[in-house]
């Protein structure tokens, strides 16, 4: 009896957009706790663009072969032995094993049943694909790491992207008065989303512009400008750092700590409880899900290529079947 098979995106080596290609690979099968997803649509992320070259997530990966992503919209096809939260025909999303290979970029995923959440109804899986990774960041970072309250005064960094649209969105549904950089032609659509505040980087020093912050979430980091080194200009005695994409190094946290503030490192993990409460959110209205373009999944060089601009406006998702 032959192995059951699918499609999926695979590099055999680092390095740019060029080096994805389309191949065919053996079907997984679930574990016990496990389950079979049919994926119907994958989210890109900028974390898959430097596991690509080699950074990101390429030294818990190893080195190549490997299948990319960690995004997930499907169908649940199979269930493991164990498995009792779900069933075959669920509708699911989620962020499954990061950063562990989740091999997202592909027509079949399995991985536990309690990373997995119910897809939000009111959403395609295109939407929801777009929603796991970039928003259990944001809620992570602002519920876990920050206990964002009510009142308090919220800096978002890069506002208008993946992660960033979610975190106005979460940090507006706690009530913090929100803050956010971003592009000047960007700023109405983050206005509808919730800020309150927006500084166009390119035209001011947000530095210059912001003051007595409670938090600080930088989805920039010190690579760019050193915008985590910056933001603690804007933080009020107390204040707290989250960076997220290039942790917090040795020389910020003295730095940080010289005056009074507190500097924390943030890596996002599998959480199908929060998923389950964001998607309440979304089915609310609470919030909504921006996406930037969607590629059919032979087409993941050229998502990657679009995302490496560094100007996309919400999530770029790769359709993978109907």
């Amino acid at each position: 009896m032959s192995t059951p098979t699918m499609r999926a995106i695979s590099q055999d080596r680092f390095g740019g957009p060029e080096v994805l290609r389309l191949v065919t690979v053996p079907r997984p099968e679930p574990l016990p706790t496990e389950v079979l997803v049919r994926v119907v649509a994958a989210g890109v992320n900028p974390v898959d663009y430097k596991t690509r070259e080699g950074g990101g997530m390429a030294g818990v990966l190893g080195d190549p072969p490997f299948v990319l992503g960690w995004d997930v919209s499907g169908v649940v096809e199979k269930v493991g032995f164990g498995v009792h939260t779900l069933n075959v025909g669920d509708e699911v999303y989620g962020m499954p094993w990061f950063p562990r290979p989740a091999n997202a970029y592909a027509e079949y995923v399995t991985a536990p049943a309690r990373q997995f959440a119910r897809k939000p109804a009111t959403i395609s899986h295109d939407q929801a694909a777009a929603v796991p990774l970039a928003a259990l960041t944001a809620w992570q970072t602002l519920v876990d790491a920050a206990h964002v309250e009510a009142g308090q005064r919220v800096l978002i960094h890069a506002a208008a992207g993946g992660v960033g649209h979610f975190a106005v969105q979460f940090a507006h549904h706690l009530g913090a008065h929100v803050i956010g950089t971003a592009s000047y032609a960007k700023h109405d659509w983050l206005r509808k989303l919730g800020a309150d505040e927006l500084v166009d980087y390119s035209a001011a020093r947000f530095e210059d512009a912001i003051s007595d912050v409670d938090v600080v979430i930088d989805l920039v980091g010190d690579d760019h400008d050193h915008t985590s080194t910056r933001s603690l200009d804007t933080l009020r005695p107390g204040g707290l750092l989250v960076a997220v994409p290039s942790g917090v190094s040795t020389e910020l946290l003295d730095h940080a700590e010289a005056r009074g503030l507190r500097a924390n490192a943030y890596l996002v993990e599998p959480d199908g409880h929060a998923l389950g409460q964001i998607a309440e959110l979304i089915d609310a209205g609470a919030v909504s899900v921006e996406i930037e373009e969607v590629f059919p999944l032979e087409r993941a060089d050229d998502a990657h290529r679009r995302g490496e601009s560094g100007r996309t406006r919400g999530k770029l998702v790769l359709h993978i079947a109907d």
